[in-house]
């Protein structure tokens, strides 16, 4: 602005004593200086309804040695003493020998330029997952990665540049409401879905540790949990609820085996392979061919596919033999139970749980469940140690000293205990088989 202007000369510089009141009944245009702080000015002037008022700080250019005037706000939104603070800063500025003016005007350009070279989170989430896919082994995961940034991330911070994305943007995000199928509210998301909740929180911190690694974001990353968040959300395990899968008795799975193998499909061997070995749906139906040695009967299932991210060997008993047998006569591909629309993807996750809601009289039963059924089986039934059973299950050790001294995975002995687990079930079958066959008459 050229303050010297002679129209704003000529209604005159006043000086008179301010105070937050007594600015506010100046009525008449014109610019008044403040005689408590050296070069701050309030400006009136004719706005389109009413007076307007702002303030102005008049100095002289150590750089050009020009007279210049710097806007510091409307006096709707900045005080009398905040003005006062912005003029004595700007005071301290000039002594360094900088123009404040060119000092804020190179910060807005540093701004803009930032902003135009930044990229929005659903771009960089797009690019970071075609990076990492080929870390992954199956598409699965890349679907997964997909699936859950779509629906919890992108809704809230996919638009925005992903260096304007702040702590507060992601305790939002996990702090989001999540509605039941007739949209009554469950709760929030960190506490009701924690595990999803987490992991979405953890592929949010790869994405923003990739716009890092490309400089697209400095400075800590906000999806850190040991950052603030630690500070500004329960810590996970402390609110994890443990989820009780509908488990069939042991008791009963002699007779489900035998309706089971009245069913054939992939589905249904896939069950029974499930079943035989106490693995997870994931494991079972994404399970390749590569991963069998059938002459020394093991099945390695790679740390990539394993709950706890390590190799997991899981001896095969005679009926396991059986099914592998069987299916290698109809083998089209690397999986052992491919998909039937797509032949080069293995079952869907709901394949096995679609098979048991087949069998009416378990389709109040997971597959998952089975996992239950076998524990109960083994402590109720065998002299089997804890430690063998948990190694049988895959289950990740908590207690860290512990996890560290265990070092072996006490193959041979799972072999004897998989072995005897068949023999239960075969036993059943054939108890089951006779009942059938001869029934009691009341």
């Amino acid at each position: 602005m050229d303050i010297n202007s002679g129209e704003e000369r000529s209604k005159g510089q006043k000086s008179t004593k301010f105070t937050a009141r007594g600015i506010l009944a100046i009525n008449h245009p014109g610019w008044y200086a403040d005689p408590e702080s050296k070069g701050l000015y309030l400006r009136v002037f004719e706005g389109c309804d009413e007076l307007a008022r702002c303030w102005l700080y008049r100095f002289t250019s150590p750089v050009s040695g020009k007279r210049r005037a710097m806007g510091l706000g409307s006096l709707r939104i900045c005080s009398l003493a905040t003005a006062r603070q912005k003029s004595l800063d700007l005071r301290r500025v000039i002594f360094e020998g900088v123009d404040p003016i060119e000092q804020r005007q190179a910060k807005q350009f540093k701004v803009k330029e930032s902003h135009q070279h930044s990229i929005t989170f659903k771009d960089a989430a797009d690019r970071c997952i075609k990076t990492k896919q080929a870390e992954w082994s199956n598409s699965k995961h890349k679907d997964q990665w997909v699936s859950t940034i779509n629906t919890y991330a992108l809704p809230i911070i996919g638009k925005l540049k992903v260096d304007q994305i702040t702590t507060a943007h992601i305790v939002k995000l996990l702090e989001q409401d999540i509605k039941k199928k007739d949209g009554t509210l469950e709760g929030s998301f960190w506490k009701v879905r924690t595990e999803t909740a987490t992991r979405v929180r953890q592929r949010i911190e790869v994405i923003l540790d990739w716009c890092k690694a490309h400089k697209y974001i400095t400075g800590d990353n906000p999806a850190r949990y040991q950052g603030a968040l630690c500070h500004l959300l329960p810590k996970a395990s402390k609110i994890k609820k443990v989820v009780h899968h509908p488990a069939l008795p042991f008791q009963r799975v002699g007779e489900f085996m035998k309706d089971l193998r009245a069913h054939s499909g992939y589905s249904a061997s896939a069950l029974e392979l499930l079943t035989l070995t106490a693995t997870r749906t994931s494991e079972v139906i994404e399970a390749q061919w590569d991963e069998f040695d059938l002459g020394k009967k093991v099945w390695t299932i790679p740390a990539e596919r394993m709950k706890a991210g390590k190799e997991h060997r899981v001896p095969l008993n005679t009926r396991t033999m059986e099914i592998l047998d069987q299916l290698k006569t109809i083998r089209v591909n690397s999986y052992l139970f491919p998909s039937f629309l797509h032949k080069e993807r293995p079952l869907s996750n709901m394949a096995l749980l679609t098979m048991m809601r087949k069998m009416p009289k378990y389709s109040m039963y997971v597959p998952h469940g089975f996992r239950s059924t076998f524990r109960d089986w083994a402590a109720e039934t065998t002299e089997y140690s804890n430690e063998t059973v948990e190694l049988a299950l895959a289950h990740s050790i908590q207690n860290k000293a512990e996890a560290a001294y265990r070092r072996q995975d006490q193959l041979d002995k799972r072999s004897l205990l998989m072995a005897d687990w068949q023999n239960y079930i075969d036993a059943g079958i054939n108890a089951f088989s006779q009942s059938a066959a001869h029934p009691q008459i009341p």
